[in-house]
């Protein structure tokens, strides 16, 4: 080394030094990680000075907005590939605190969804038990949230799945009921089981007698809607106007409209106000912006008070609920706001719930609050099934014809091995619960149907699923060996406290059972019972895969969408057809882990 290069190197190694130091990400408490951040910020930058400013605005933002999802610090660099989801991008995306022109990146936040898990029903003996009870369930906000977080890139969690809202989100063309006097028709059918055809599916239908939307009676409808800072993205609050205009054009001028609000606190947005003067409730819907937090049980108190006020005798009174997540003011015990609920749905205001949005979803909450309601919850992904749910099935969602309804099977131990109810596990009931008026049950409404599916092994097959005790006492058959259950179905007319009865037996001799085809063939699928049956059997294979199942014995998600699309029938809007579409959709995505 020559004595004149030495300035020269000491200048080139403190600028390289210098340089690297400049380029070095800081590693103050306040940082997010690497991972979402662009690797040329400085702390004296303008890019750094305007997140500064951003940021300082936000937690101003922050005081005022407490459900405003906003920027802050991740305790962990999240997986790789949960940043990459697009269910993680387009939960960012569509909130405006997020994305400005100095923060490129979306930055990480906790997602807070809340489903009730549960564990599905298990194997039973009938020799041991014979009988099985539930309440009818006419919810189908599970099927759509998950069709929801599929077409957002990601499998659901297993508890967002609840197979009984699979199977009744389809039409299976059950008869309706000639007149009123019954209610409802009971439709069964048995067919083999397409996951295993040594076994067979019990499918119980029950369908309600049809009201056309101009015989509904003079409706009272409150619209107690969540403007909380959370709804303000576009699958919220924007969504939710659209889906609430179209249930604003279906009514007439003996209908009336409240709309109450609720943020820090609830509001009388418009006042009850005529079907027929649409511009003016279109207008206060237009009106409605998000801000604030969340106090969801004063807007409770408001809505029922309204409700209250302009009650219409012998006509629909009922609260429509539509919120994304929590209520995080005020009262906020999930036990007290279902009793509040259910004290006043005895004096004939009942509450549905609609769901939307994702990020902070609280599904378990709104399907329990209509639950308590005497209402029906419901799952709003889009401004098509907003259209399905308050407009082409507005009479099933606000006129009931049934309360309380109540299904008991009890299987023949002469004919039946072994049974299982797939789905209806947050509606089990004991058995002595069947006769007693007291316990609260489902509703239906006018035009709906539904369905269960149960699982049976037919005595002397193999392939049952329990093996027999050694100090059980074979059952002998009995004189009604033609028989393989009795339906028993009980339910109150509206207004009632006396349950009435429906018993129907179910005949050995309707039992369809093809010779059992090749499993591995698509173009078998129409051995295994009606359209229907096909198509309610997808639908619950399709959610047990989901939840992971031990039930499906290897039955493939290929298997499943033949199946769904032999069973395609009349679909005039597509669902059905969507239904095999979907579950190819989720095969793409992985596999489910099992329970």
């Amino acid at each position: 080394m020559t004595l004149h290069n030495t300035p020269t190197r000491f200048i080139c190694t403190a600028l390289m030094a210098a340089l690297l130091a400049a380029c070095s990400p800081t590693t103050n408490e306040g940082s997010v990680s690497a991972m979402n951040k662009p690797a040329s910020s400085s702390a004296n930058s303008p890019t750094s000075q305007a997140k500064t400013q951003h940021a300082a605005s936000d937690a101003t933002l922050s005081r005022h907005t407490e459900d405003t999802r906003r920027a802050r610090p991740a305790p962990a660099p999240a997986p790789q590939s949960e940043l990459a989801s697009p269910a993680y991008l387009n939960s960012r995306t569509a909130d405006p605190v997020f994305l400005t022109a100095h923060e490129p990146y979306p930055q990480q936040i906790e997602d807070r969804e809340n489903y009730a898990r549960y564990q599905d029903n298990p194997v039973i003996a009938a020799q041991e038990q014979s009988v099985s009870t539930f309440g009818v369930d006419v919810d189908t906000g599970a099927y759509t949230n998950v069709r929801r977080l599929l077409n957002g890139g990601q499998l659901p969690p297993a508890a967002a799945v609840r197979a009984e809202e699979f199977i009744n989100y389809f039409d299976y063309g059950y008869a309706a009921p000639e007149n009123k006097d019954t209610p409802f028709n009971i439709a069964t059918e048995v067919a083999r089981a397409p996951w295993n055809p040594k076994r067979q599916l019990l499918k119980i239908g029950v369908q309600g007698y049809q009201v056309a939307p101009a015989d509904i009676p003079a409706s009272n409808l409150v619209f107690l809607i969540d403007t909380s800072g959370s709804m303000s993205s576009r699958d919220k609050l924007p969504l939710l106007k659209g889906a609430l205009k179209q249930l604003v054009a279906e009514l007439r001028p003996q209908d009336r409209v409240a709309i109450v609000t609720y943020a820090g606190q609830a509001s009388m947005t418009l006042d009850s106000t005529p079907g027929d003067q649409k511009a003016r409730i279109r207008a206060a819907i237009d009106g409605l912006q998000a801000s604030g937090s969340t106090n969801g049980a004063e807007g409770l108190d408001l809505a029922y008070a309204q409700a209250a006020k302009g009650f219409v005798k012998g006509g629909v009174n009922r609260i429509l609920l539509a919120s994304d997540g929590d209520f995080n003011v005020g009262m906020v015990d999930l036990e007290t706001l279902k009793e509040k609920i259910s004290r006043q749905r005895q004096s004939g205001i009942a509450l549905t719930t609609l769901g939307v949005g994702g990020g902070n979803f609280n599904d378990a909450l709104a399907v329990q609050l209509a639950d308590a309601g005497n209402g029906s919850y419901h799952y709003l992904d889009s401004l098509r099934e907003a259209r399905k749910v308050l407009a082409t099935e507005l009479s099933s969602t606000l006129l009931t014809i049934a309360q309380d309804v109540k299904i008991q099977v009890e299987f023949n131990p002469a004919v039946v091995a072994e049974y299982r109810l797939i789905g209806y596990e947050k509606r089990a009931l004991a058995r002595e619960d069947f006769n007693n008026d007291r316990v609260d049950a489902g509703d239906i409404g006018a035009g709906a149907n539904v369905t269960a599916l149960y699982e049976i092994t037919p005595v002397g097959v193999a392939g049952a699923r329990l093996d027999p005790l050694r100090y059980g006492k074979p059952t002998p058959p009995s004189g009604s060996s033609q028989e393989l259950a009795f339906v028993r179905v009980r339910y109150k007319l509206p207004g009632a406290s006396d349950s009435k009865l429906i018993e129907q037996a179910v005949k050995r001799e309707d039992i369809k059972v093809a010779s059992a085809p090749s499993t591995e063939s698509p173009s078998s699928a129409n051995a295994f019972g009606s359209e229907g049956m096909r198509r309610a059997a997808a639908a619950a294979a399709f959610a047990q895969w989901l939840r992971g199942s031990k039930y499906l014995d290897g039955y493939t998600p290929t298997q499943i969408a033949a199946l769904a699309r032999s069973a395609r029938g009349d679909d005039p809007y597509g669902l059905n057809a969507e239904l095999a579409a979907l579950v190819e959709l989720a095969s793409g995505l992985g596999t489910p882990a099992a329970q």
